[in-house]
């Protein structure tokens, strides 16, 4: 029987699992033709230097019993092959090549899917294992390395349940800043596109980009092609100044592509890259391999045709793809109808339901040591301020206010113009026997790092007592924070919603609200509450502080006062939570605290904004206030009615950064009031 051999043994390194402790081995397996044998192809595996016995014996129980031990042959790896790729091999090299293929992907999905048996979830499918075994070239321990660095990313990003024909997500998608171009390099490589210039960090959030450039890269991917001959990503800065560049991004953006996504990275070219960017690259190179940063090529617009043809590139960039970025990634929206994403049940059977990644407000560029903010302030001085505030002003809300503007609603506004969006409205539990609609005029926020940490509303007008206690209940409430008096400069501003002295009691419905007692501190009350759901049969304890030290007109000349209740109301958030057992042990999602004032935008956006600037500071030593009142008007619209309220908050944030010795004394800046 006449030899054959391959010309290159193919190396292939898999994981092994042995004795009680489970502890994991790496191995190799070669595999080469051996034979000819009546026209049929035998395979054979051959253990080398640091394999194991079970690794080879792992193999041959693929093989039929009336064949060569260890040699499983060509019908058997045809008909294998057949049934996951639906195509025949007839040269020795496919029969070479798709039985090195079937133990490597048996062997990823063996390890992969004991951790998913081991979790509780659907195993990975065979043609997903390929696409990660792909982009490691079939080496099985880097492809499973891969495959926890991908997940990990897209838990740690809240890359998960993607939504791409709903806001925020639809947007970001078509607002042409990253796409997949429909040519190929002249290799068959897929090429990425990100236009600098169409970023705005200051009007994105980050998690959203970033989902919507995993969701365009997931398309390219699943091409096979794609798969086999890599992508090549194009960064185009032609046109684009500082405000369009984003470091954090930058860095979480090259860190995927070079170790957490299931492509081969042939090569990033940087087009048009003005001066300035020389100093932010070369931190973003330092935490590049050496083999990642040779592909990395930074190239005048006139050089980008001698790495790609014309033929493969946008005419800005001096090809010949017409495309128009504002209409182009409408082909990839139907694409995920019907298609269930398999990673979504991998990565949210570990998340609590509430994680950095959920919330707007996280660290995003731009932001200042208090240092930066305030020679910023001293700079600009309050005029400077009041003119940054009338450009957020000038931002029209984005969303709708259906549900508030509904006729039978309307008696339920405090403010005919200060309605709720309809994307982030509280939504009432509707009772059967009840009339009731779903409505109050109320708005989930996000505070730093945390989802839905408050719940913005307005002051309880007579007719909607009820429904504030509902909403207190349903969400599950432990500290109210009301920040403005029952009336102040002879209006009205708030209904009394909760009874004022010790033992007494108000009835809403089968809601019960009992005083438990009050504390009378310098600036604020503090009363215990007690709810008592007569249907449920149960008790839960509020705790309701009223803050007394807002002017009836302006803003309060210090922040020491509104700094000192915001501690109180963060301390008596802590001790509830943490009594309830579960949820301090991130079990569970923290009840947000419900704050309003008297339409719940004004004060109540300065107490939020204040409370998530803080909490950045003291945990990165950083902050950007424009950034935070940005986003927070994109949940609970019109937040910070006036620029003086905007200016305290810089001026709130300097006071604290003197009390806790940050900062030498400020009083030149809190001089600048007359100026």
């Amino acid at each position: 029987m006449a030899e054959l051999r391959a010309e290159r043994p193919v190396a292939m390194t898999c994981t092994d699992h042995q004795g009680s402790d489970a502890q994991c081995k790496s191995y190799s397996l070669v595999v080469s033709v051996l034979s000819q044998k009546q026209g049929s192809w035998l395979v054979s595996a051959t253990a080398v230097e640091g394999a194991s016995p079970a690794s080879t014996a792992a193999l041959r129980s693929n093989e039929p019993s009336d064949k060569k031990r260890g040699v499983p042959d060509c019908e058997r790896v045809q008909a294998e092959w057949r049934s996951h790729c639906g195509s025949a091999l007839s040269t020795r090299g496919q029969l070479l090549h798709c039985a090195f293929t079937l133990v490597a992907t048996k062997q990823f999905l063996e390890e992969i899917n004991k951790w998913t048996v081991q979790y509780n979830v659907s195993p990975l499918s065979w043609n997903v294992a390929v696409k990660f075994l792909m982009a490691r070239k079939f080496d099985v321990l880097r492809a499973i390395e891969l495959f926890h660095s991908y997940r990990e990313t897209r838990r740690k990003e809240g890359i998960v349940n993607l939504k791409p024909h709903e806001e925020p997500l639809r947007s970001e998608i078509l607002s042409g800043k990253f796409t997949i171009l429909d040519v190929r390099d002249p290799t068959g490589a897929s090429i990425a596109l990100f236009t600098a210039r169409l970023h705005h960090p200051h009007k994105s959030v980050q998690h959203v980009v970033l989902q919507a450039l995993f969701y365009l890269l997931d398309r390219a991917v699943d091409s096979f092609e794609t798969q086999r001959n890599g992508l090549v990503f194009i960064y185009d800065m032609c046109g684009s100044n500082y405000t369009n560049f984003e470091l954090d991004l930058g860095k979480k953006v090259l860190n995927l592509l070079k170790g957490a996504f299931p492509a081969r990275l042939k090569k990033v070219l940087i087009v048009g890259a003005p001066i300035w960017f020389r100093v932010p690259y070369s931190i973003i190179s330092l935490l590049l391999k050496d083999k990642v940063r040779e592909r990395i090529q930074i190239l005048k617009t006139s050089e980008v045709t001698q790495h790609l043809p014309r033929e493969c590139l946008p005419e800005n960039l001096g090809g010949y793809v017409k495309m128009d970025l504002a209409t182009w990634n409408f082909q990839f929206l139907p694409q995920m109808n019907g298609h269930p994403d398999p990673f979504d049940e991998i990565i949210l059977f570990s998340l609590p339901p509430a994680l950095d990644w959920d919330s707007v407000h996280v660290p995003g560029p731009h932001a200042m040591t208090i240092q930066e903010l305030m020679n910023y302030v001293s700079t600009r001085q309050k005029r400077g301020i009041y003119e940054e505030y009338e450009d957020i002003r000038r931002e029209n809300p984005v969303g709708t206010f259906h549900c508030s503007m509904s006729p039978g609603n309307l008696e339920k506004n405090r403010y005919g113009d200060v309605p709720c969006l309809d994307q982030t409205r509280v939504k009432l539990i509707k009772r059967s026997g009840h009339t009731q609609t779903d409505y109050i005029n109320a708005s989930f926020m996000d505070g730093y790092k945390q989802k839905n940490a408050y719940i913005g509303t307005q002051g309880p007008l007579e007719n909607t007592y009820r429904d504030f206690w509902l909403m207190v209940w349903e969400q599950k409430v432990l500290v109210i924070v009301m920040t403005t008096r029952f009336e102040e400069g002879g209006r009205r501003k708030c209904g009394q919603y909760w009874p004022l002295e010790k033992d007494s009691r108000i009835r809403f419905g089968f809601l019960t609200v009992t005083n438990l007692g009050v504390e009378n501190m310098n600036h604020y009350k503090k009363t215990t509450l007690e709810i008592h759901n007569t249907e449920e049969r149960q008790k839960r304890q509020v705790t309701h502080f009223q803050f007394l030290s807002w002017p009836d007109y302006g803003v309060p000349s210090s922040a020491a006062s509104l700094i000192d209740f915001l501690r109180a109301v963060r301390s008596q958030q802590r001790l509830a939570v943490s009594s309830l057992g579960a949820h301090s042990k991130g079990q569970g999602p923290e009840p947000p605290i419900v704050v309003h004032c008297s339409a719940g935008i004004g004060r109540t956006g300065t107490f939020c904004s204040l409370d998530i600037c803080l909490a950045q500071l003291e945990e990165l030593g950083t902050l950007n206030v424009f950034q935070t009142v940005s986003r927070m008007r994109t949940q609970r619209a019109f937040s910070i009615q006036t620029p003086e309220q905007y200016y305290f908050c810089y001026k709130a944030i300097l006071e604290f950064a003197e009390r806790e010795g940050m900062v030498p004394s400020s009083h030149n800046i809190l001089a600048m009031e007359s100026q």
